[in-house]
C-alpha cells in the first residue's frame, strides 16, 4: 500500500470494544449522523477525520451482552455484504437498489449500537445528533 497525505490508520481501538464491536459502531446510524454533522466537505463528498470526527466521536459504554450483540450484527452486516459477490460497495449501498438483506443487517446494527448507548429514538437521526452533542458537553465538561 503506498498511503496517501490524507490517508489515516486506525491504531488500536478503544478499550471496551472488539474488532467487529469497533466495526459494528463505525458503520452504525448513530456514527454516521455523526459524522455527517462534523465532518468537512469537499463539493459533495464527506470529509472523514480522525482529528475531527473520529476522535470526538462518543462511543457507547455497552454491557457484555450489547457487546456481543453489536459484534454479532457487525457480522451480519459483513456476511450480508459477502452474499454478494462482484458487488461493489456503491452498487451495495445504492438507496435504490440495496439488497434487502443488506438493509435488514444494517438495521439490526443500528437497533444494536441505538441499545448500548441505551436510547431509543428508532432511528430519528435529529434526536441521535442532539444526543451525541449532549454526551459530547457532557465529556467535554469533564476535561
Amino acid at each position: 500500500m503506498l498511503p496517501a497525505e490524507r490517508c489515516s490508520y486506525i491504531i488500536g481501538k478503544p478499550p471496551f470494544l472488539g474488532a467487529r464491536n469497533h466495526l459494528g459502531v463505525l458503520h452504525s446510524q448513530f456514527h454516521n449522523a455523526w459524522m455527517r454533522t462534523v465532518a468537512g466537505r469537499l463539493k459533495s463528498d464527506y470529509r472523514y477525520s480522525g482529528g475531527i470526527v473520529y476522535n470526538n466521536s462518543i462511543w457507547p459504554d455497552p454491557t457484555p451482552e450489547q457487546h456481543a450483540v453489536i459484534e454479532s450484527c457487525a457480522q451480519g452486516v459483513l456476511n450480508a455484504r459477502e452474499a454478494h459477490p462482484g458487488a461493489t460497495l456503491a452498487d451495495l449501498y445504492d438507496p435504490d437498489k440495496m439488497p434487502t438483506d443488506l438493509l435488514a443487517a444494517h438495521k439490526e446494527l443500528d437497533a444494536a449500537v441505538e441499545a448500548a448507548y441505551d436510547v431509543d429514538f428508532n432511528g430519528d437521526e435529529e434526536k441521535i445528533v442532539a444526543h451525541l452533542f449532549k454526551l459530547y458537553a457532557e465529556k467535554a465538561g469533564e476535561l
